[in-house]
């Protein structure tokens, strides 16, 4: 089987997030060849339950020979192995690990889609990304990471609506 680039986001924001991340990173390692991992960035939760904690994100890029279905089976088992627990979507968590790219597959399954689906419309996800892979081209829109990342930059950036 020929090697792919994975990449994957980590986030955490129960216990020791910093230590969760650098563990995560460490047994990726077991996946394949680690080829990148972004800074540590500290991002407010999006969506979920009010009053979570803020969470540390990062990304990594990883070369590996395992199938996209095969490398999410292995992220889902080293969320468990680090003790998450599935509860409520969005929910606080010690470990979250997304596949957000896997090449340029695109692919749409019940289990996974790929490139994640709402990766692009993330900062947490594309800060992190722009660490090592500002040039990565979405497969489906043809915007690459730092397009993605400068357009979030200037929305955020524009005046509030005026109200009545």
């Amino acid at each position: 089987m020929t090697t792919e680039t994975a990449l994957i986001a980590l986030g955490a924001n129960l216990g020791d997030p910093e230590a969760a991340l650098k563990w995560a990173v460490h047994e990726l390692a077991a996946l394949g060849e680690v080829q990148a991992v972004s800074a540590f960035y500290r991002t407010a939760p999006v969506g979920g339950p009010r009053g979570q904690p803020d969470y540390l994100n990062a990304a990594a890029k990883l070369c590996t020979r395992l199938s996209p279905e095969a490398l999410l089976d292995a992220l889902l088992d080293l969320e468990t192995r680090y003790g998450r627990v599935r509860r409520e979507r969005w929910a606080a968590r010690v470990l979250d690990l997304d596949l957000i790219a896997y090449g340029q597959r695109v692919l749409s399954t019940p289990r996974l889609t790929l490139p994640h689906h709402r990766a692009w419309e993330r900062e947490f996800v594309l800060r992190p990304l722009a660490d090592f892979a500002p040039d990565y081209v979405h497969p489906l829109t043809g915007q690459s990471v730092s397009q993605a990342l400068a357009e979030l930059d200037r929305a955020q950036l524009l005046p509030a609506p005026h109200l009545p």
